[in-house]
């Protein structure tokens, strides 16, 4: 079978010609690319998203003839991971000429906090000032970011876009995939979505299997109507008809692969005995629906998915539970969140042995920090290992198997500063 990609991939613009609105913003970017010689100047693209400003960093860099390199917030962005990556790439370049330039690309670049970015704010501005390639920072929120990053940059905003230059775009789609779609359609499509990519991804959606799509067809909700996901849940499992559980899920702005998980972690909070079972038999044939949207990309099945996750969970049940029940959010997300987080400080701590070391990070981390880890007991060993590495009190804290704000990793990485001087 055939794999389909998405529409929003698909479509992509390839020049700033095909780019549909922020007329003023895509002139003021080819300003700022004609210019670049000059001042060298880094940009920020900043607005809400689904609204093209990636796209259009990669059609600028098309339109003229700049390699584009890309670090985005998927990725791991420390310190060391950005001035190795991005760093590099703005330095060294390609070849000489506006042709040869290299276009760094830093997405969600408003992202950039806590643990997992540790001091990437401060080496995006180290990359910027010494930068002899052109660079391009894309933001939601602007004031999110660093002042700092604000002052270090051009800034260039993308505005919400109008209704009809949605329909716009999506008529330029359907009929190259050649889907009957009539104009009151796209404009009901372009009025539940906020933006260019939620709404070709609703088309994509509807279109399915499907060589004509009318009013009827949309099942993507109206978005200014939007319901809290835990009032979505109480639909579900309380006292709601079918349909208006089915029609508060699609107010949500939640792809079903990560609503199932919602359920999964709620469903027994609701539901007892037969009836949890049921349901989690539901859930089970709405997971085998996923699963072929993710092997065979055919997001056409989504609907049914949707309609176990739903109507399924509902017929399961052989009472009205009316007890209160506090929803939480997936616990697998959590943990998922904080396994990341500690490893990656492991692998920074892995990183900083292996260097000092001078062996793989691979080998440090699996023979050499459980020895770090008994020095650690020793507190005159812990200052000096810690300013001879130069740990910060996140890495610390996992040597010595305490948590960042205790006392102990505080006064160790107080003294090793003193070291350090």
């Amino acid at each position: 079978m055939m794999m389909q990609i998405e529409w929003t991939e698909k479509y992509r613009p390839k020049t700033l010609s095909e780019v549909a609105g922020n007329s003023k913003a895509i002139a003021e970017l080819k300003k700022w690319a004609e210019d670049w010689k000059k001042d060298k100047k880094a940009v920020i693209l900043y607005g809400p998203p689904g609204i093209g400003k990636t796209s259009a960093a990669y059609a600028l860099a098309n339109d003229v003839g700049w390699s584009t390199i890309e670090l985005n917030a998927s990725d791991q962005r420390t310190a060391d991971i950005i001035k190795k990556v991005a760093g590099a790439a703005a330095i060294t370049g390609t070849f000489e000429g506006v042709k040869g330039r290299r276009l760094i690309i830093l997405d969600e670049a408003d992202n950039i906090y806590g643990d997992a970015d540790r001091g990437g704010t401060k080496a995006i501005g180290e990359v910027i000032k010494d930068a002899n390639q052109p660079i391009i920072l894309i933001a939601n929120e602007y004031y999110d970011m660093s002042k700092t990053l604000r002052n270090l940059c051009k800034s260039i905003q993308f505005k919400p876009v109008q209704s009809k230059m949605i329909v716009t775009v999506l008529r330029r789609i359907y009929r190259r995939e050649c889907v009957d779609c009539d104009i009151k359609t796209l404009e009901g499509i372009a009025a539940s979505a906020p933006d260019f990519r939620s709404a070709i991804n609703d088309l994509q959606a509807i279109s399915q299997g499907r060589k004509k799509v009318t009013i009827d067809d949309i099942a993507v909700g109206v978005r200014d109507t939007k319901e809290s996901i835990f009032k979505v849940l109480a639909k579900i499992f309380k006292d709601s008809t079918p349909k208006e559980a089915l029609s508060a899920l699609y107010t949500l702005d939640e792809s079903p692969e990560d609503f199932i998980h919602w359920l999964d972690e709620n469903l027994p909070k609701e539901y007892e005995g037969k009836d949890l079972v049921n349901g989690f038999e539901r859930l089970s044939r709405a997971d085998v629906f996923l699963g072929r949207v993710r092997r065979r990309q055919n997001y056409g099945m989504w609907r049914y998915a949707n309609d176990m996750m739903v109507n399924g969970i509902q017929t399961a049940r052989s009472q009205v539970y009316r007890k209160f029940v506090p929803y939480q959010p997936p616990s697998s997300w959590r943990k998922l969140a904080g396994a990341k987080s500690a490893r990656m400080i492991r692998d920074s701590v892995a990183a900083k042995i292996g260097r000092h070391c001078h062996v793989s990070q691979r080998y440090a981390r699996s023979d050499l920090i459980s020895f770090f880890k008994i020095l650690f007991k020793d507190p005159k060993y812990a200052v000096g290992v810690s300013a001879l590495l130069d740990l910060n009190p996140e890495e610390i804290a996992f040597l010595l198997g305490a948590k960042p704000d205790a006392k102990d990793v505080k006064k160790v990485f107080d003294a090793a500063r003193k070291q350090i001087g």
